[in-house]
């Protein structure tokens, strides 16, 4: 037998859901080799993943208004489509986190290459106290 449409659309939604889980993957690899190349080409490709899921979601919805009853086999793809979603934004946070600390870390050496005071407390009287960084006071580039 013939899979129905609404199964051939379950089954592209899940080729691409797979895709942009291993674009997420990828991104990760790129974002802790800070690799900015890597992470321009993976940018529009993980874009464009995106919206062809979108487009995948709104005929699956479409398929299944009109279907009155799914079978095992459809309802076994929606539910691995869902943890695929769901291991997709569990990366997606993970890549997120893995962005900021990286930026965190850019951050921390510029202020020590630029002479930022390396911490900033209060003094008794409630003053700010700042100690400058002296690793880099008689530098000269």
């Amino acid at each position: 037998m013939a899979d129905s449409a609404l199964t051939l659309a379950l089954k592209q939604q899940q080729n691409s859901l797979n895709e942009l889980l291993a674009l997420l993957k990828d991104e990760l690899t790129a974002i802790a080799g800070r690799s900015g190349t890597e992470l321009k080409t993976i940018t529009p490709a993980k874009a464009q993943a995106l919206t062809q899921i979108q487009k995948q979601d709104q005929h699956i919805a479409q398929l299944l208004a009109h279907q009155s009853e799914r079978d095992e086999q459809d309802q076994q793809l929606i539910d691995s489509a869902r943890e695929l979603l769901t291991q997709c934004q569990q990366q997606n946070q993970i890549n997120a986190h893995a962005a900021h600390q990286a930026q965190l870390s850019v951050k921390q050496l510029k202020d020590i290459l630029i002479g930022a005071p390396s911490s900033i407390t209060y003094a008794a009287d409630g003053a700010i106290d700042r100690s400058d960084n002296k690793l880099v006071r008689n530098l000269k580039a």
